[in-house]
């Protein structure tokens, strides 16, 4: 693996578990600033909305940036953020720079994906997509142990500066390694959002925020899950979260092993049906309840690989639709993909609220389908405008 593409793989998994730590050290920050829980956990809001609705507005204005400078300009306004966030005097200034730290992300990320397919070797686009994914799939895995580890034996202001220093090291390590890789020829903005809303795009798009959605849905609610249909205790819990965590950052490996071995469309919908087929069996397991956790833990572990195994996919699948302005394309489904990740939650917690937790899989599994026939249609959209059979192997 080139260290450059090991770099970028680092810096998207330190900006994303600026994301995600927060979730883990929300007791610290609320009893030293004064605030409640709940409106602490505004700050998770706050990043994720940022970044949905700031990576495609980013993207657009530095298309024309040189990479290397895009790249230096904001790891370094993420490091002052978070430097600043660990001496933070108050809530309102903390909310401030969590929104400055998520807009660096947000610039960064789905540059850092387009970089590396642009200097990916013919044939292996999937297999440095998915390598750069990795980074995503492990900060979602150990975001919120680090944040509880740090924060609960460091103080919660210790978590913030380790993210600090953590960003200031890749910084210096991109630098030394990143080769210089040429923006697209600027696109005018009539032209790009043309290309963004033409129908495979926008069907692909949607497509995704139906999987995202559901996906992250069982996400969000696997603990209380887990422990009505299979009785599991928060030890067992920890394990399984762990081994679903290690799947997931190996599915988004294999992910991009399988597009370029299979294409985009074949990986999507391996992925995809793997997910609904396993919620078909978390849907049959649960009249048997309780379950036995050696029953239950294959079963997590499969889903995990498979909740990200067609990350890699959809991003070559969307990247070649959208040509000239394939990083804009990546902004729009990274804004997506944090939107999925609300929707989801919300979606859950109001199945929670109105039915019970058994209706979880059948409806994920559901919108999985759904987001997978909306995919096929903008395929089909493609296959009509272009004459092409298929998008080909990345």
């Amino acid at each position: 693996m080139p260290l450059w593409l090991l770099a970028l793989l680092c810096a998207v998994f330190v900006m994303h578990t600026d994301d995600h730590v927060v979730a883990g050290i929300l007791p610290e920050i609320a009893a030293d600033l004064g605030v409640s829980e709940a409106a602490t956990g505004q700050l998770v809001t706050v990043f994720s909305l940022t970044v949905a609705v700031g990576a495609p507005v980013a993207a657009v204005v530095t298309a024309t940036w040189p990479r290397r400078l895009l790249f230096a300009g904001a790891l370094a306004v993420f490091v002052a953020a978070n430097a600043a966030a660990a001496v933070a005097p108050s809530y309102g200034v903390l909310m401030a720079l969590r929104g400055v730290a998520a807009a660096a992300t947000a610039t960064a990320t789905p540059a850092l994906m387009a970089t590396a397919a642009a200097l990916a070797p013919e044939g292996q686009r999937g297999r440095y997509l998915g390598t750069v994914a990795l980074g995503v799939a492990a900060a979602i895995t150990l975001g919120v142990p680090l944040g509880i580890w740090t924060g609960g034996y460091l103080g919660w202001r210790v978590t913030f500066a380790v993210m600090a220093a953590a960003g200031a090291l890749v910084l210096v390590w991109l630098a030394a390694v990143m080769p210089e890789a040429r923006p697209e020829p600027p696109t005018p903005l009539r032209d790009q959002a043309r290309i963004l809303a033409s129908g495979p795009i926008s069907l692909g798009l949607l497509g995704n925020l139906c999987i995202a959605t559901g996906s992250m849905m069982l996400l969000v609610y696997l603990a209380p899950y887990l422990a009505a249909v299979a009785h599991v205790g928060p030890g067992s819990r920890g394990v399984l979260f762990a081994a679903a965590g290690v799947a997931g950052a190996a599915g988004t490996w294999l992910g991009g092993q399988a597009t370029d071995r299979w294409g985009p469309d074949a990986a999507l919908r391996g992925g995809v049906g793997v997910f609904a087929a396993l919620m078909a069996v978390l849907t049959a397991l649960w009249p048997l309840r309780p379950v036995s956790p050696w029953l239950i833990g294959p079963v997590a572990v499969v889903w995990g690989g498979s909740t990200f195994f067609a990350s890699p996919a959809i991003s070559a699948r969307l990247l070649h639709l959208a040509g000239p302005v394939g990083t804009q394309a990546l902004a729009v489904n990274a804004g997506v993909v944090h939107l999925g990740v609300s929707f989801g939650g919300a979606l859950g917690g109001a199945l929670l609220a109105t039915t019970t937790i058994a209706f979880l899989p059948p409806t994920a599994g559901v919108l999985c389908l759904a987001g997978l026939s909306l995919f096929g249609l903008g395929a089909c959209a493609a296959r009509k405008n272009t004459a092409e059979p298929q998008v080909p192997a990345a």
